[in-house]
């Protein structure tokens, strides 16, 4: 017999991003007079410029021929883009960081929830509040929450950023063992010093 994962019953019912996509669409639809400034997650106010459909347009032309057609990348990226990476994003700004140091993935999102699959259910973790909903829900999955009591789970060491601490939260006054720092913290965009 096949089980599921019952942690997946924990997960609060809206993600927060799909809560704040349709409370935009019904403000919009009581409101259609109103010019929004979306600036929520994903959301761009421009289209692709043409160099960028330009170079999409060939990367498609590239993987309808056999000569050029390049399937699936290997495991680590194509070496070209890793390669470019390298030179304009570190080298050019005297940062010393080589292609084999350059892993290309699928996005923070998917890399961020693997990742903590390295560590026992039974690890404390804190996470600030507010935070990217990410780090929340790939805990809860993997079984580290304990159940949800009035928005918050009751295992979680939450790390409070508010306006009172300049959105900057203290490290917990307990005993963790995973702490999400991320900063600039989405969504506060604050930094921390060293």
């Amino acid at each position: 017999m096949v089980y599921i994962n019952e942690n997946f019953k924990l997960l609060k019912r809206n993600y927060l991003f799909a809560e704040v996509s349709n409370r935009v669409k019904k403000y919009k639809e009581t409101h259609p007079e109103s010019k929004i400034i979306r600036l929520g997650i994903g959301d761009v106010t421009e289209p692709l410029t043409d160099s960028v459909i330009k170079e999409l347009e060939n990367a498609v032309k590239e993987m309808s021929k056999r000569e050029t057609f390049q399937g699936y990348p290997p495991y680590e990226g194509y070496d070209f883009l890793r390669k470019a990476i390298s030179e304009i994003d570190f080298k050019r700004r005297g940062i010393d960081i080589s292609p084999d140091e350059i892993y290309i993935s699928t996005g923070a999102k998917e890399d961020t929830a693997n990742f903590q699959e390295l560590f026992s259910k039974e690890c404390k973790v804190a996470i600030p509040d507010p935070v990217y909903p990410v780090y929340v829900d790939s805990n809860v999955m993997a079984g580290r929450s304990g159940i949800a009591k009035e928005k918050r789970y009751s295992n979680f060491v939450y790390l409070e950023c508010n306006e009172e601490n300049n959105f900057k939260p203290s490290l917990p006054s307990e005993k963790v063992d995973i702490i999400y720092l991320c900063f600039p913290n989405n969504p506060s965009g604050q930094v921390i010093t060293k």
